[in-house]
């Protein structure tokens, strides 16, 4: 996949060419941070390359990528101070490294500026980037909204986790291809099947990250695992675990994930060993595989070249079967 970190080597001489206002300091030391902080950059590599394989010089959609990771950073931050998460990446949350207030005034900044990313192009394809961007912003902060009722209902179900998800998640992998698609002045029919693409390709990105969660190996997965658990997060593994459970299980599930259950060690080690009795780890892995199939077959429908699909199933298979 050598193309990719030519993508990626890109995105990042982009990134350090970013001028921020140097004051107020306490206000754009923050975004400086977390746009430093690694990652992946999955999302800008995908606008690079879809401009690419619909024709453009993929220089050419290094602000709209750098659009796609500064709005993806803000939600970070955001998502952090909603969490009360301290650690990020393996460092403190900007919160934490700062405070709740810079935090939230930081982020907001980093909206703004991705809007600006994106002011450098011709106002014909402006119009189309930002209706693209506002409608998938929105649905963002819905898929956010859904994530935090979940944590006080019971009632929750595998579709409606689906739903959070692609919104929370996939949308944005579904922007960043279309951002690319849009610049390079593919067709409408062409840009909504790359989008719609990247977001059953993001679904599954965000299963696979649930499944890692729970079975993923302690070394290559970087961070603890058995966290989504520990917070109780109401993951596809945990509902379709309890919706395959006897009521045995249903009620050691319910007593394990309760605010007073303080044995973390335990409360991993049954959970776990609940989902696997119940078939819950196998039917995740083979609906991360009909999502990923979803994805081909739509990109099958796209004009992109052979190779060029070709190219971007190689990706996506790599997404699917990372471990971390």
């Amino acid at each position: 996949m050598q193309q990719i970190d030519i993508y990626r080597q890109a995105f990042m001489d982009h990134l350090s060419s970013l001028q921020l206002q140097k004051e107020p300091k306490a206000l754009y030391a923050p975004i400086e941070y977390i746009l430093n902080l690694g990652g992946k950059r999955m999302r800008p590599v995908l606008t690079l390359m879809a401009a690419e394989l619909f024709g453009a010089d993929h220089n050419k959609a290094l602000n709209a990528a750098l659009a796609v990771e500064v709005f993806h950073n803000f939600t970070l931050i955001h998502d952090d101070i909603m969490d009360e998460a301290p650690l990020r990446r393996g460092q403190p949350t900007v919160h934490h490294k700062w405070d709740l207030n810079t935090g939230i005034l930081s982020g907001d900044a980093m909206l703004i500026l991705a809007y600006r990313c994106l002011e450098s192009y011709e106002p014909i394809v402006m119009k189309v980037l930002l209706s693209s961007f506002n409608k998938t912003a929105l649905e963002v902060c819905e898929g956010q909204q859904y994530d935090i009722d979940f944590e006080t209902r019971n009632d929750v179900t595998i579709s409606e986790y689906i739903r959070m998800i692609e919104y929370k998640t996939a949308v944005l992998v579904g922007m960043a291809l279309k951002f690319g698609a849009i610049i390079a002045g593919a067709s409408e029919s062409d840009q909504d099947r790359i989008e719609n693409f990247g977001i059953a390709l993001g679904t599954a990105f965000q299963l696979q990250d649930d499944y890692l969660d729970a079975f993923g190996d302690p070394e290559s997965f970087g961070k603890k695992v058995g966290g989504d658990i520990v917070e109780n997060k109401k993951t596809f593994l945990f509902l379709k675990a309890k919706e395959l459970a006897s009521e045995e299980q249903k009620e050691e599930l319910s007593r394990m994930f309760t605010e007073s259950f303080v044995d973390e060690e335990k409360k991993i080690t049954r959970t776990k060993a609940i989902m696997k009795a119940t078939g819950a780890d196998t039917a995740c892995r083979e609906t991360i595989e009909q999502y990923t199939a979803k994805a081909f077959d739509i990109l099958d429908e796209t004009s992109i070249s052979e190779k060029g699909r070709m190219y971007l199933k190689a990706f996506g298979n790599e997404l699917m079967y990372r471990t971390n």
